[in-house]
């Protein structure tokens, strides 16, 4: 049982085991030096940091007796650690030029795990595992074998109530239902937002507090960065469909470019409500977040398509041009995207930041051995802070408990630019499927953009997390990172498209309907956060288990809710 729930023992040796929170362990050092020692770690997470403080190591004297009593510490173990022993104070921070008695890494330590460390007369180190720490994997499986188990007694009972009633209708001479007649949209999209909203909710309500689920704390690309960008896209690939409806139904263009501009300031404006949440305090309320740059992205890439668009396109007769109907219909927003970019590029790159190196990409705080501390962002940190001011961006982003940085807003306003750029991709995704009726068309075009915009990724990130020319950051929302988002959105698109709406092999439940209901779920999700029975407590909530089954509830809850607000299409879809 131990193994699946992590379970948790109440003491180890004198230790509270019930005071370790997740991704926690108990260090215990010991010093047999003649001297007090200093401890420094460093985490594998934190890109170029110096080693930072954990505390005074007591001296050992002579008649066996110790100046400090209790030395247990906490370490964090998500991510492997590093550490070093001096045998003087070097200040808060050792950056790499001060000579340590010993030092050594660990990347193999486990949650709840009890480890000694020892320093030696001779200063060297030995380390020790006193209690073996949980495999938190385990409750990666305990959960879902539960969740499991659960929906299936729940499929069961549902097919037995179904079949129960239809006894019922058949004795009364009832006729059935009538059947729903089939759509003519694509189901795909619509489950394709359909799991976007769904992942977002399980993200944001901690996704079992697991780093890999989390943000990244700044370069890379972990499971919740996938989310916002590919909302952003799909959002993208509706515009075209939508604006030919309305002109075919003879709507004018003015009257679709107001539409569009009324449904964006809607969208601001409730991103700015939710923003409020906490307490509608005018001075320190953030402008910015996921709603308003829907609402600004949405703005611009719906009037510039809808100016651009052509009523009745003659298909040219050329094979080659044929080839390129998308790209030569669509050749107006990707030359706009193309100026974005630019001056994107020219921004990043080309601004003078004050107190800060030219093109500077990183974190800030201890980022670079604390050599920039107030730089977080370069351009596009500055850029926000100058336009919203300190009171109106985001004040704790991911980055903040790892490199110590200063406030930093996610969605803010600069990165707007290259968001923009995203949605025009999913644009461009709409045209395809205007353009072209057969299924490997689509297929194929879809593939090849995902393959080039994953060759362009490689050249700008050069394979590496950290030491590419732009590196993949959602806080910055750089240029790598649009690439790859929708590289994976283009190939995630065309299996879905595959499999459900040219091979029907799955009807898309129970996603459609949360992607018919996204902006209930997710500003639904957004006000009920704390409340029942959306999320709940028990105790301290201190292991992923908890935590997990937690995260789980209140998607599934909310699954269970757009299947509520869609029942037709949930009655069919069994």
């Amino acid at each position: 049982m131990s193994q699946f729930t992590e379970y948790v023992e109440p003491t180890w040796r004198g230790l509270d085991m019930r005071k370790l929170k997740v991704d926690e362990a108990y260090l215990i050092p010991k010093s047999l030096y003649n001297t007090v020692t200093y401890l420094y770690t460093l985490s594998e997470e934190c890109y170029t940091c110096p080693y930072t403080k954990v505390k005074a190591l007591p001296q050992h004297l002579s008649n066996g007796e110790e100046r400090f009593i209790n030395v247990t510490t906490t370490l964090n173990v998500a991510h492997g650690l590093k550490f070093k022993v001096f045998d003087h104070d070097v200040g808060r921070y050792a950056f790499g030029n001060e000579t340590a008695l010993c030092e050594f890494e660990q990347r193999n330590l486990k949650e709840f795990g009890v480890y000694n460390l020892t320093i030696n007369v001779d200063g060297t180190c030995g380390w020790e595992i006193d209690k073996d720490g949980v495999n938190v994997n385990y409750s990666l499986l305990s959960v879902f074998v539960l969740v499991a188990l659960i929906l299936t007694v729940l499929k069961i009972g549902l097919c037995a109530w179904r079949s129960y009633r239809y006894e019922d209708e058949v004795l009364d001479n009832a006729p059935s239902p009538t059947p729903q007649p089939a759509r003519n949209r694509m189901r795909s999209l619509d489950v394709f937002r359909g799991m976007a909203i769904v992942l977002m909710i399980f993200v944001n309500s901690g996704g079992g507090d697991y780093w890999w689920i989390e943000h990244a704390p700044w370069n890379g690309l972990h499971l919740a960065d996938v989310v916002f960008p590919s909302f952003l896209w799909i959002m993208g690939v509706c515009i075209p469909i939508s604006v030919k409806s309305q002109l075919s139904r003879g709507t004018t263009k003015m009257q679709i470019c107001l539409r569009i501009a009324w449904r964006s300031i809607k969208l601001f404006s409730i991103g700015l409500c939710l923003n409020s949440i906490n307490g509608p305090n005018l001075e320190n309320l953030r402008i910015m977040g996921v709603l308003q740059r829907f609402g600004i992205a949405y703005l611009i890439c719906g009037i510039l398509h809808t100016l651009l668009t052509q009523r009745d396109r003659i298909e040219p007769q050329v094979s080659w041009k044929r080839a390129l109907y998308d790209i030569i219909t669509f050749k107006g927003e990707l030359l706009f995207a193309l100026l974005l970019v630019i001056i994107h590029l020219s921004i990043v790159f080309g601004l003078n930041v004050p107190n800060c190196p030219k093109g500077y990409l990183g974190p800030g705080g201890k980022h670079s051995n604390a050599a920039y501390p107030n730089c977080i962002g370069g351009a596009t940190g500055y850029i926000d802070l100058e336009i919203l001011g300190n009171s109106h961006i985001y004040q704790h982003p991911t980055a903040k408990y790892i490199y110590d940085s200063k406030p930093f807003d996610p969605e803010g306003v600069f990165g707007c630019l290259l968001t923009i750029v995203q949605v025009l991709f999913g644009v461009l995704t709409g045209v395809i499927i205007l353009l072209h009726t057969d299924w490997r068309a689509r297929i194929t075009r879809w593939l090849l953009w995902s393959m080039f915009l994953t060759i362009l990724t490689s050249i700008l990130s050069e394979f590496s997390k950290e030491s590419g020319i732009i590196p993949i950051n959602k806080n910055l929302w750089s240029l790598s990172f649009v690439c790859v988002t929708t590289a994976l959105a283009f190939t995630l698109l065309s299996l879905l498209y595959y499999i459900i709406d040219v091979r029907h092999w799955w009807t898309g439940y129970p996603f459609e309907a949360c992607g018919m209901n996204a902006i209930i779920m997710y500003v639904g999700h957004t006000v009920m956060h704390k409340m029942l029975p959306w999320h709940w407590r028990i105790g301290a909530m201190n292991t992923h288990f908890l935590l997990l089954l937690e995260a789980v509830w209140n998607t599934l809850l909310w699954i269970g809710i757009a299947l509520y607000l869609d029942h037709k299409e949930f009655y069919y879809s069994l």
